[in-house]
């Protein structure tokens, strides 16, 4: 028998895998973040799932993100809608935040939280690419600057 209970998040978004572990106190133990998939974005959660599983034998696992819903319906898992794991998550670390912007890789949201966490406003870019994660990587690119590091 193991002493603790571990959870694995997965965020399966349109261009990265990120992922955590968290221990049965809610406490965040582990962070796979920022990993390109390189439009693969299965084939790279299960080589992060299996990394993850060496060291810390988890008993669930949850995924969300753009390409969540995927690997929800593949590996029979639970799958929460981002902006609302957003806002879960959000709201467990800095129950202060009412404020939320995600730049990701195809699209920027806005996501206001109320006093318990829960959304009470959301909003989202259109189509275009201006202001996402997509643009501020080719321009970073043609900068010369490395993104993955601390603005990731």
């Amino acid at each position: 028998m193991r002493d603790k209970n571990y959870i694995v998040g997965l965020d399966l978004g349109s261009v990265s895998v990120n992922a955590m572990v968290i221990n049965d106190e809610g406490k965040i133990i582990y962070e796979e973040k920022y990993t390109r998939h390189n439009g693969q974005p299965l084939k790279k959660a299960k080589e992060i799932v299996r990394k993850i599983a060496k060291d810390f034998p988890f008993e669930e696992l949850g995924v969300t993100g753009s390409n969540g819903e995927h690997l929800s319906k593949e590996w029979d898992i639970p799958y929460l809608e981002e902006v609302i794991a957003q806002a879960k998550g959000i709201y467990h670390l800095y129950p202060e935040v009412r404020t939320v912007i995600d730049i990701g890789g195809c699209d920027a949201k806005f996501i206001a939280l109320d006093e318990k966490g829960d959304v009470s406003n959301f909003s989202m870019n259109e189509g275009c690419a201006s202001g996402t994660g997509s643009f501020l990587d080719q321009q970073a690119k043609r900068l010369e600057l490395n993104i993955e590091g601390e603005f990731a």
